[in-house]
């Protein structure tokens, strides 16, 4: 069985989308999910399945806007997905709560980054497209 994250999109943020814990576990246990484990209040939660991301994906949304009445965006990865995720951080010093990852379900525009300026203290190169920007580990070292 392959181990996911799943990361649900607006749930339990500024009273949109509440939704327990407990009751999220239950809808992972009755999808057939196995070693289900919720983070806090957060909308995450870790399990093993034996079917595809895709159709892990296709169940969670199905079962969420069943019960919250609206559709749920849902995110899933794979353990190793997130393991090289955490590995090809490009700010391996910076404190954690400063660095952020971003899941989308498909590549953004090719000219999502056409307008993005900022310092030269820290580069990153997504896709064909490089950026530069100040990072508060940079700006700290400057202060």
């Amino acid at each position: 069985m392959a181990r996911y994250v799943a990361l649900l999109r607006a749930v339990n943020v500024g009273g949109t989308g509440k939704l327990p814990m407990s009751e999220l576990k239950a809808m992972c246990c009755d999808a057939g999910f196995a070693r289900v484990e919720t983070y806090i209040a957060s909308g995450n939660v870790v399990f093993e399945s034996k079917v595809a991301p895709s159709k892990v994906k296709a169940e969670l949304e199905d079962r969420l806007h069943a019960y919250i009445g609206k559709p749920v965006g849902v995110m899933v990865r794979s353990a190793a997905e997130m393991l090289a995720v955490l590995n090809a951080n490009p700010f391996p010093n910076a404190e954690p709560k400063h660095a952020h990852a971003i899941f989308l379900d498909k590549p953004p525009p090719a000219d999502a980054l056409a307008d993005v300026s900022g310092q030269q203290d820290e580069q990153l190169r997504l896709g064909k497209k490089e950026i530069s920007f100040t990072t508060p580990a940079a700006w700290a070292a400057r202060n």
